[in-house]
């Protein structure tokens, strides 16, 4: 996709200007700095991004709904009696009250509890309560045009089951947007219609952009996540690499077990508890090779902030929800396929206990962004350093000690912000 130039100065209005071009260098104030979260909404989530609404299969029937998130801002997403799937804005029209605030359900038509305005399935305002007043005394005026206040909808794409929604009528279809060679790795794993198996939420003491960071971070894992050197989901030495989305604004980042793996990891230097820990039920770690290769960890990022996970056989979909210049919640949909037999799906439901708030190679994740928040608001003029990989934004085969898809990630927030 074609994307702006860099706003070279900064941006006035919001008192902040990025110091030089270069993004191995990222200045603390952009996760502390209340103007400029305010203007990501408007710039980011609600600018020429697609970003994550749901999966298909939590709305499978007419009238089925479910309340998801752009950003901050509040979105229903629906399946109508035609079957198309629609996302609205979650505000009536009306009082801008949440007409959805179940987390899910089945409606024949949308009403805002507060005034009982209704909508149908698509957005249109199709009934206002003591419209015509009562005794012939009050009501709407005669110049109200019922057809001028629908619930503002939302552009929608499905793609392998998976709903992405945009505000802007600028953003590429879904495939241009994240480049062909990153939708055949969704295409990778998902490789069958989806079932839900179930949720985690999790509260992050962060700004956002240090989650969406750590997933494009692709070599934290073998330090922090003692779990996975110790029982070999994620090593230094095994195969894998960066793919990288044209822009740079997409990122996958993957492991494979093959020949590499065998090399001694004495020679890593990385922490590893193989000698003092083992697993009382060895089974959790199992590797059923349903995807057709030797992949074990696929971690895959859509700007700025959709997670399409395979670690082993736990799949899953990750939304990452702004809520607060210092807080963001991680929901995390785990995942499994619609024809999977009784054994695998606990055996999916097993292997689940890797991710999630405590899962074992992933509750490192949300304490890390949390330090780095308060350590960010002690000096927000001050920056980090990113100069694993160099300073290019670049795919990188073979190895994942790299930072260019985090450059790659400050890229595409200074292009949409025009910064």
């Amino acid at each position: 996709m074609d994307t702006p130039a860099f706003h070279q100065g900064g941006d006035t209005a919001l008192g902040f200007e990025w110091p030089g071009e270069d993004v191995s260098r990222v200045p603390f104030q952009v996760y502390t700095d209340q103007a400029i979260y305010d203007a990501e909404q408007a710039r980011i989530f609600q600018g020429p991004t697609w970003n994550l609404l749901c999966v298909e299969a939590e709305i499978p029937n007419p009238g089925d709904y479910r309340t998801s998130y752009v950003g901050n801002a509040p979105v229903i997403v629906n399946r109508d009696e035609t079957g198309r799937i629609n996302a609205l804005l979650n505000r009536c029209a009306h009082k801008g009250s949440l007409v959805c605030y179940k987390p899910h359900g089945n409606v024949r038509e949308l009403t805002c509890v507060y005034h009982n305005w209704v909508y149908d399935l698509t957005g249109k305002l199709t009934g206002v309560a003591f419209k015509r007043g009562v005794g012939g005394k009050g009501g709407l005026s005669d110049d109200f045009d019922i057809t001028q206040h629908g619930l503002r909808r939302l552009r929608v794409e499905t793609y392998k089951g998976i709903v992405f929604g945009t505000f802007s009528d600028e953003t590429p279809d879904f495939v241009d947007y994240i480049g062909g060679e990153l939708a055949a790795s969704i295409d990778r794993v998902m490789i069958k219609p989806l079932k839900v198996l179930g949720y985690h939420s999790q509260i992050l003491p962060n700004n956002w952009k240090l989650y969406s960071e750590n997933t494009k971070d692709s070599y934290h894992a073998s330090l922090l996540h003692v779990f996975h050197n110790t029982f070999g989901i994620v090593r230094p030495s095994m195969g894998g690499g960066i793919k990288l989305s044209p822009n740079g604004w997409h990122h996958l980042s993957w492991t494979e077990r093959v020949a590499l793996e065998d090399q001694a990891t004495t020679r890593e230097k990385v922490r590893s508890l193989k000698d003092q820990y083992k697993l009382a039920d060895p089974t959790m770690m199992a590797h059923k090779l349903e995807l057709g290769d030797l992949v074990t960890n696929s971690i895959q990022s859509v700007f700025p902030g959709t997670v399409i996970q395979q670690i082993q056989n736990c799949l899953a979909v990750r939304q990452l929800v702004p809520r607060g210049v210092d807080k963001s919640e991680l929901i995390w949909t785990i995942l499994g396929f619609e024809d999977d037999d009784a054994e695998m799906i606990e055996h999916r439901l097993k292997t689940n206990n890797l991710v999630g708030p405590a899962g074992f190679i992933s509750m490192e994740d949300g304490c890390v962004g949390g330090w780095v928040q308060q350590a960010a608001q002690s000096d927000p003029a001050g920056r980090t350093v990113m100069p694993m990989g160099g300073r290019t934004i670049e795919p990188s085969q073979g190895s994942r000690v790299t930072e260019s898809a985090v450059r790659g990630f400050w890229k595409a927030w200074r292009e949409c912000m025009h910064i």
